[in-house]
């Protein structure tokens, strides 16, 4: 007997497998980066009013967005009335002081007093809806409000 045995031909070698982390974690980041955060979904018609001194909001501080309008037309069973919408659900004026507890909870301690309530309102709303969400914003000491227009001359809106 010999004491070196021959090697048998014959299977390939096992796949390596020591790049397969970094390929799962470029893949990661790639999909972090190029995947766009779900805005809400509109229940309302929501064609904002233009107006020509108009200043941009700042990214880095927290907002929250109050719709008002006429339901569309996939909610005709809502009515024809302006309603509000927070979030993906129509609420009344009385909700928006649990919706503002919620947008403070969900906020870092420091972000609570930069907090600005952005309204988005139908150019078409009635004055009544506003100055009802206004008001609860005022009881909710929620003072920083921020009204969301298209930019173009003011003067057309009252031709609509």
């Amino acid at each position: 007997m010999s004491k070196f045995k021959k090697k048998k031909e014959g299977g390939l070698p096992p796949i390596s497998t020591a790049s397969l982390p970094d390929i799962v974690f470029m893949l990661l980041f790639f999909f972090m980066v190029a995947t766009v955060i779900k805005e809400d979904n509109l229940k309302i018609e929501n064609k904002l009013p233009f107006a020509d001194q108009i200043e941009k909001l700042d990214k880095k501080k927290p907002i929250s967005y109050i719709y008002a309008g006429k339901p569309s037309a996939r909610f005709t069973n809502m009515g024809t009335e302006a309603r509000i919408q927070l979030n993906d659900k129509f609420a009344s004026a009385k909700d928006i002081k649990a919706f503002v507890a919620a947008e403070r909870a969900a906020l870092r301690e420091d972000q609570i007093p930069k907090l600005i309530m952005a309204l988005k309102v139908d150019e078409k709303a009635n004055m009544g809806l506003i100055m009802d969400i206004k008001e609860e914003l005022r009881k909710t000491n929620a003072l920083k409000i921020n009204y969301t227009t298209k930019k173009g001359d003011a003067t057309s809106n009252a031709g609509r």
